[in-house]
């Protein structure tokens, strides 16, 4: 049973709550026990009994052993195997022991239990956490277990500790073990994490990095819950909010240890009379704190499928959009309230209230799509009392097609005057007071909206107004586990060199996000360039840890009219806009980056003749291949 069902959550979004336990024999007792009685969703259990030693049978007529399983295929069907139980891999082995015999005995044990795993068909399997700072053998022998696994996914299991003291014995923060591990196994997607989450817990910017790995679950030990008044067991709230968090990430939660509350005698046996699980008040804490989490507004319950989805970025000027995508970019209502109180804000500007009846204001809406600018425009006016005249320039025939038939629709006819041409290249018969454009995309730039605008910018008067008057991107350096391995899936340079927008969800922001590029309009400037390059230097907080950067998150901001703006970067996105996903440019070999070596990163802009596009690289702490020169995988066709 799942941590209850709740509003505003998919079904494929609930989550299981396990427990781990210790090698049986019987694995049907087991299973009724903790899943039936406990009401627990699966058991972490030992596959093979953990006195098994490979070196002990030899000599005994091996060819006649059976191997200590937890018992045969049989005892359980096959969808009992894959759901309600993930395999634990003995915990003595080491296979990065001086001893050869352990170090022999490790290996091929590891590869029998791997083997049986599969077999049986289980969804996963645990590795015990590796028992000194080097791991090559142990990783070499997981990663190649990896190449020939097709659906068995392998969780490391590692302590969740960071010390902040550097001189302390034993392991100081256990993402540098985690981090090691996984590049020797060359970043496999099979391949992921399980935390032990321990009474004490890390620095928030440090844990904030294992939302950017692929964590599949957090082990929590009995010895980690507090007491509440009435004795039953709880967590801190850091723990609490750690939880909800790794919930929010698709983790499971795994409950282990022995019982160490002393609850009231009542809670021992249920209304049956049956014996009630040890662990059961665990359990229902941890089902508690899932139930307790806010349901998802409706706009991320939308938006649920496409978190952390790669795709590529529109091309609006060379291609024409489906009716599809105009009717989903109209929906975001806040982005026109915010378009119509800069064009109220400029009327005003532009003509005092005395002449509002005489005086009537050009308006020129470049790249009118099927006309949602045009109408927040109509009701600016409107609003302000003030007299328009609008064109409305469009190069896509379709939604010119949608215009007329809106024009006629709301009897705009002697107001709007619609112009099928590309803005680029239309003759206008008179100079335009304002001009207004939603040509912005993601990363501000990338969809064109300069090349575009300083095109038109010739049929605006001298004095007048552009909606948008600036814009500005910005980058963060992330960990981005799952887009990098999705784009790794691909086998090719070209998708490392190409920027994707994306709903980031399973990322970890490193550091606050600096600017890169702005442009302001209108650029009367005889010398104008849309060419640009920056150079970007980004420290991770001290308390943080190290942290591997598979890219950076690309966002925009924009002034549409003095103190009217719209924007996606963190800090000042609007609210409840959904037009715009961030942008992801990812980086061909991530790079592990240390607190108090800053990280140095290169963004340029390029312009040709017939395209525009990005180059970027990283030169500190260790340089990487300078990504799509001259456009080779990506640009934008002008």
């Amino acid at each position: 049973m799942p941590l209850g069902e709740r509003g505003g959550w998919e079904r494929s979004e609930s989550r299981y709550c396990g427990v781990e336990t210790d090698f049986s024999d019987d694995v049907p007792s087991l299973l009724s026990f903790n899943i039936s009685t406990g009401g627990f969703d699966y058991v972490l259990a030992p596959l093979m009994n953990p006195s098994y030693r490979p070196s002990l049978m030899e000599g005994k007529g091996s060819e006649t052993q059976v191997l200590p399983v937890s018992g045969s295929d049989l005892v359980l069907a096959p969808s009992q195997w894959s759901s309600h139980v993930v395999g634990k891999v003995s915990s003595w082995i080491d296979l990065d022991s001086e001893d050869e015999v352990l170090r022999m005995d490790s290996e091929t044990t590891l590869k029998q239990e791997i083997a049986w795993a599969t077999h049986l068909s289980l969804q996963a399997c645990l590795l015990p956490t590796p028992k000194g700072t080097s791991c090559a053998n142990y990783a070499r022998c997981v990663n190649q277990i990896l190449q020939g696994l097709t659906t068995l996914q392998l969780w490391l299991r590692v302590p969740l500790v960071k010390s902040d003291d550097a001189t302390s014995e034993g392991l100081t923060d256990s993402w540098e073990l985690w981090n090691s591990f996984r590049l020797l196994c060359e970043h496999d997607s099979k391949l992921s994490v399980a935390l032990d989450v321990m009474s004490t817990l890390p620095s928030e910017t440090s844990l904030g990095r294992w939302m950017g790995e692929s964590v599949r679950a957090a082990i929590i030990s009995t010895d980690s819950f507090l007491t509440n008044a009435r004795g039953y067991p709880c967590l801190s709230k850091r723990h609490q909010k750690l939880i909800a968090g790794f919930f929010d990430h698709a983790a499971q939660v795994v409950v282990s240890g022995k019982p160490v509350h002393n609850l009231p005698k009542a809670s021992d046996s249920n209304t049956e009379g049956t014996q009630r699980h040890p662990l059961r008040s665990y359990l229902d804490y941890v089902a508690y704190l899932f139930q307790k989490m806010e349901p998802l507004p409706e706009q991320e319950r939308i938006e649920l499928g496409y978190r952390d989805f790669l795709q590529a970025p529109l091309q609006p000027l060379m291609d024409n959009l489906e009716a599809q995508t105009y009717e989903t970019f109209e929906r975001d209502s806040t982005k026109y309230i915010q378009y119509q109180r800069a064009v109220a804000k400029a009327l005003v500007d532009r003509v005092p209230d005395e002449k509002a009846s005489e005086l009537i204001t050009v308006l020129m809406v470049v790249g009118a799509g099927r006309g949602p600018l045009v109408r927040a425009s109509l009701q600016a006016a409107e609003e302000t009392n003030r007299k328009l005249k609008v064109y409305a320039v469009e190069k896509n025939p379709n939604a010119v097609v949608t215009l007329h038939n809106l024009v006629k629709l709301e009897g705009w006819e002697g107001i709007v005057t619609i112009i099928s041409c590309d803005m680029r290249f239309w003759n206008a018969s008179e100079k335009a007071d304002i001009l207004v454009s939603e040509l912005l995309g993601s990363f501000g730039d990338n969809e064109l909206s300069p090349e575009c605008l300083d095109g038109a910018q010739r049929f605006l008067k001298p004095d007048g107004i552009s909606i948008p008057s600036s814009y500005t991107s910005f980058i963060q350096p992330v960990t981005a586990t799952k887009l990098y391995n999705d784009v790794k899936a691909h086998k090719d340079l070209a998708h490392f060199e190409t920027p994707y927008v994306v709903k980031l969800h399973s990322v970890a922001k490193l550091a606050p996000s600096q600017s890169v590029f702005t442009f302001t309009h209108p650029n009367f400037s005889t010398k104008a360039n849309n060419q640009r390059y920056k150079k970007l230097h980004f420290n991770l907080p001290s308390d943080a840890g190290s942290a591997l950067v598979h890219g950076f998150a690309g966002y925009f901001d924009s002034v549409l009219y003095k103190d009217v703006h719209l924007g996606i970067e963190p800090t000042t996105a609007t609210p409840n806009m959904f037009s715009w996903f961030p942008i992801f440019f990812p980086l061909r070999k991530p790079v592990e980056v240390h607190p108090g070596s800053p990280l140095e990163v290169h963004f340029w802009r390029c312009c040709g003749s017939s395209k525009v596009w990005y180059e970027w690289s990283v030169s500190s702490p260790t340089p990487t291949p300078m990504h799509n020169t001259n456009g080779r995988s990506y640009w934008v066709g002008l």
